[in-house]
Protein backbone atom coordinates (compact mmCIF):
# COMPACT_ATOMS: atom_id res chain seq x y z
CA UNK A 1 0.00 0.00 0.00
CA UNK A 2 2.96 2.29 0.00
CA UNK A 3 2.37 3.24 -3.68
CA UNK A 4 -1.01 5.30 -2.52
CA UNK A 5 -0.37 8.63 -1.65
CA UNK A 6 -3.96 11.18 -0.79
CA UNK A 7 -4.32 14.57 -0.85
CA UNK A 8 -7.24 16.62 0.42
CA UNK A 9 -8.45 18.81 -2.54
CA UNK A 10 -12.04 20.10 -0.61
CA UNK A 11 -13.61 20.20 2.48
CA UNK A 12 -16.95 22.02 3.50
CA UNK A 13 -19.88 21.54 5.70
CA UNK A 14 -21.27 18.95 3.40
CA UNK A 15 -18.44 18.07 1.15
CA UNK A 16 -14.97 16.43 1.23
CA UNK A 17 -13.02 15.67 -1.60
CA UNK A 18 -9.80 13.36 -1.80
CA UNK A 19 -7.33 12.95 -4.58
CA UNK A 20 -6.23 9.39 -4.15
CA UNK A 21 -2.68 8.66 -6.42
CA UNK A 22 -2.30 4.85 -6.78
CA UNK A 23 0.96 4.80 -9.01
CA UNK A 24 0.34 6.39 -12.34
CA UNK A 25 -3.56 5.69 -11.32
CA UNK A 26 -5.82 8.79 -10.01
CA UNK A 27 -9.16 8.49 -8.37
CA UNK A 28 -11.32 10.90 -6.75
CA UNK A 29 -13.03 9.79 -3.60
CA UNK A 30 -16.26 12.57 -2.13
CA UNK A 31 -18.07 12.15 0.50
CA UNK A 32 -21.16 13.87 0.48
CA UNK A 33 -23.75 15.02 3.28
CA UNK A 34 -27.22 15.17 2.68
CA UNK A 35 -30.65 16.03 4.52
CA UNK A 36 -31.47 12.37 4.96
CA UNK A 37 -28.31 10.92 4.14
CA UNK A 38 -24.72 10.47 3.59
CA UNK A 39 -23.00 9.01 0.22
CA UNK A 40 -19.28 7.92 -0.33
CA UNK A 41 -18.59 8.22 -4.23
CA UNK A 42 -15.13 6.80 -5.99
CA UNK A 43 -14.67 8.34 -9.20
CA UNK A 44 -18.23 9.77 -9.24
CA UNK A 45 -19.41 5.68 -8.65
CA UNK A 46 -21.45 4.93 -5.19
CA UNK A 47 -19.78 3.03 -2.71
CA UNK A 48 -21.76 3.66 0.28
CA UNK A 49 -24.37 5.12 1.87
CA UNK A 50 -25.61 5.81 5.47
CA UNK A 51 -29.29 7.28 6.37
CA UNK A 52 -31.18 8.77 8.89
CA UNK A 53 -31.16 11.87 11.09
CA UNK A 54 -28.70 11.08 13.92
CA UNK A 55 -26.18 8.90 14.23
CA UNK A 56 -25.31 8.00 10.70
CA UNK A 57 -22.14 6.55 9.72
CA UNK A 58 -19.03 7.64 10.07
CA UNK A 59 -16.96 5.39 9.11
CA UNK A 60 -16.24 3.40 6.02
CA UNK A 61 -14.55 0.61 4.59
CA UNK A 62 -13.61 0.58 0.68
CA UNK A 63 -11.38 -1.54 -1.36
CA UNK A 64 -9.26 -0.04 -4.32
CA UNK A 65 -8.18 -2.41 -6.96
CA UNK A 66 -10.52 -5.04 -7.04
CA UNK A 67 -10.67 -7.49 -10.27
CA UNK A 68 -13.79 -8.23 -11.81
CA UNK A 69 -14.97 -11.13 -9.64
CA UNK A 70 -14.60 -8.79 -6.78
CA UNK A 71 -11.67 -10.51 -5.16
CA UNK A 72 -7.96 -8.58 -4.22
CA UNK A 73 -7.21 -4.87 -3.98
CA UNK A 74 -6.28 -2.73 -0.89
CA UNK A 75 -8.87 -2.09 1.98
CA UNK A 76 -9.14 1.55 2.73
CA UNK A 77 -11.40 3.00 5.68
CA UNK A 78 -12.14 6.78 5.35
CA UNK A 79 -13.40 8.46 8.83
CA UNK A 80 -15.33 11.48 8.72
CA UNK A 81 -15.90 14.06 11.86
CA UNK A 82 -19.37 15.30 10.23
CA UNK A 83 -20.11 18.08 13.31
CA UNK A 84 -18.91 21.47 12.38
CA UNK A 85 -15.55 22.90 13.06
CA UNK A 86 -16.73 26.12 14.78
CA UNK A 87 -18.39 24.69 17.82
CA UNK A 88 -18.99 28.14 19.75
CA UNK A 89 -21.70 29.10 16.65
CA UNK A 90 -22.16 25.72 14.99
CA UNK A 91 -21.71 27.88 11.44
CA UNK A 92 -18.30 26.43 10.75
CA UNK A 93 -16.82 26.49 7.08
CA UNK A 94 -16.37 22.86 6.98
CA UNK A 95 -16.77 19.01 8.80
CA UNK A 96 -14.14 18.91 12.10
CA UNK A 97 -12.36 15.97 10.51
CA UNK A 98 -11.28 13.78 8.07
CA UNK A 99 -8.94 10.72 7.74
CA UNK A 100 -8.16 7.98 5.48
CA UNK A 101 -5.90 5.12 6.57
CA UNK A 102 -4.75 1.98 5.49
CA UNK A 103 -3.85 -1.24 7.20
CA UNK A 104 -0.05 -0.09 7.48
CA UNK A 105 -0.72 3.64 8.22
CA UNK A 106 -2.83 6.48 7.48
CA UNK A 107 -2.64 8.22 3.72
CA UNK A 108 -4.49 11.88 5.41
CA UNK A 109 -5.11 12.69 9.00
CA UNK A 110 -6.96 16.49 8.91
CA UNK A 111 -8.40 18.25 11.83
CA UNK A 112 -9.87 16.42 14.94
CA UNK A 113 -9.13 13.46 13.53
CA UNK A 114 -5.41 14.18 13.22
CA UNK A 115 -2.87 12.49 15.76
CA UNK A 116 -1.11 15.89 16.73
CA UNK A 117 -4.86 16.85 17.56
CA UNK A 118 -4.89 13.65 20.39
CA UNK A 119 -1.71 15.09 22.07
CA UNK A 120 -2.54 16.65 25.64
CA UNK A 121 -1.26 20.33 26.43
CA UNK A 122 1.77 20.84 28.24
CA UNK A 123 0.66 24.45 29.90
CA UNK A 124 -2.07 26.41 30.58
CA UNK A 125 -1.70 28.89 27.40
CA UNK A 126 -1.32 25.94 25.14
CA UNK A 127 -4.92 23.99 26.58
CA UNK A 128 -6.08 27.77 25.89
CA UNK A 129 -4.99 27.90 22.13
CA UNK A 130 -6.37 24.14 21.64
CA UNK A 131 -9.75 24.55 23.20
CA UNK A 132 -11.22 28.51 22.48
CA UNK A 133 -8.71 28.62 19.37
CA UNK A 134 -7.30 31.74 21.14
CA UNK A 135 -3.62 33.02 20.79
CA UNK A 136 -1.48 36.14 22.71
Amino acid sequence: MSQFKAELVRMTTDEIDIKVMSGERMHVLQWRRRIFWDDVLLDGKLQARSTGLWGREKVYGLVFGRDETGEGGERVMLIVDPRNSDRWTGMGDSVNGVRLETATGPLLAHGSLDPKNLEKPTTFSDWMKKQMGMEW
